[in-house]
């Protein structure tokens, strides 16, 4: 874990326009000040993100709310003070002063308070510099649409270079992006997850009292746009196919010689260049799916074969990200 000079340093950079990544428990993150337009420009410049596709701004506690969203629901504070440091995203309107350049220009702003030691004492040294509005935006940290990094070392793959620091705090737990909760339209399309993600949504309900909506992929009902929610994304550069597991069982290569990779969870006699073994645990899948496609992807492989999850609520945020990546042209 960096000591105090190191992250003093990196809260620095922030105050200073520049970008840090540093680790959360969902997946890195690329962080910048979520209150300078110009720093969170270079996010989308070192991504090769869209302009139009908003970020998440990361605070250190549930009171920093009201400084950044406006006409917040009671319910955001009962679902913060649940899940808060954690996996949930949520989606309110945004404060005025807000920066364009941060929500895409929309009206809404996306807000969490991520899980990580490491990630919570950068905010909270940032937001004790004088200045600073304590926010910072970070998506994850690699290029856009790509995998996104669990660990320092692909940071360093993906933007070695491109940014002023990165943090090591790791592995990350989670593996995956946090599950986005839209409250901006509560009172005409109730609480609807736009990207399903580390958060169960079994848990949601608890606090709603009735399970949150799962917005589908291509719905047009003017929902507020997330990241994470295109098509395409999280994909390697090695094209990815999804199969069921009885087409896997029997499947052969596209073409004579070609070298295929398989991400499996079924215990299956598969012949292949190369076999990750998932777990058949949502959860323990999640944890290992960024790390197994990297794997694969290095390998310099003509395709990657992974074994379709069950359809069920458990599986919808890796069969999300699966979908996504297997969209990647």
């Amino acid at each position: 874990m960096p000591n105090t000079a190191i992250l003093q340093k990196a809260a620095a950079l922030l105050q200073a326009g520049e970008l840090v990544a540093f680790p959360t428990e969902t997946v890195y993150g690329l962080g910048a000040d979520a209150a300078n337009p110009l720093a969170v420009q270079k996010i989308f410049a070192a991504k090769g993100r869209p302009s139009d596709h908003p970020l998440i701004v990361h605070l250190s506690d549930m009171e920093s709310l009201a400084h950044w969203a406006t006409e917040i629901p009671p319910v955001a504070y009962q679902l913060a003070e649940a899940f808060w440091p954690g996996p949930l995203t949520l989606i309110l309107k945004k404060q005025a002063w807000v920066p364009t350049a941060v929500t895409g220009g929309q009206d809404t702003v996306g807000l969490r308070t991520p899980a990580h030691p490491l990630a919570l004492q950068l905010i909270r040294a940032f937001a004790e510099l004088p200045g600073s509005r304590g926010g910072v935006a970070a998506p994850s940290a690699n290029r856009f649409g790509r995998i996104s990094p669990t660990t320092a070392a692909h940071v360093q793959e993906e933007l070695g270079g491109r940014i002023a620091q990165i943090l090591d705090g790791g592995a990350c737990q989670v593996g995956i992006e946090s599950t986005i909760l839209d409250l901006s339209r509560l009172h005409t399309h109730g609480a609807e997850i736009l990207r399903p993600g580390g958060l169960d949504p079994m848990r949601l309900a608890e606090v709603l009292g009735e399970m949150p909506k799962l917005r589908e992929v291509k719905a047009q009902d003017n929902a507020p746009r997330v990241s994470g929610s295109l098509l395409s994304h999280y994909a390697p550069t090695t094209p990815l196919q999804l199969v069921d597991s009885a087409t896997l069982a029997g499947f052969l290569p596209p073409q004579p010689g070609a070298r295929y990779g398989v991400l499996a969870y079924s215990p299956l006699a598969v012949h292949a260049t190369s076999v990750i073994t998932m777990p058949a645990e949502p959860v323990a899948y999640a944890h290992k799916l960024y790390a197994a496609l990297r794997e694969l992807d290095a390998q310099n492989l003509d395709l990657i074969i992974a074994e379709a999850p069950p359809a069920t609520l458990l599986w919808n945020a890796v069969c999300d990200r699966l979908r996504r990546a297997a969209a990647a042209k």
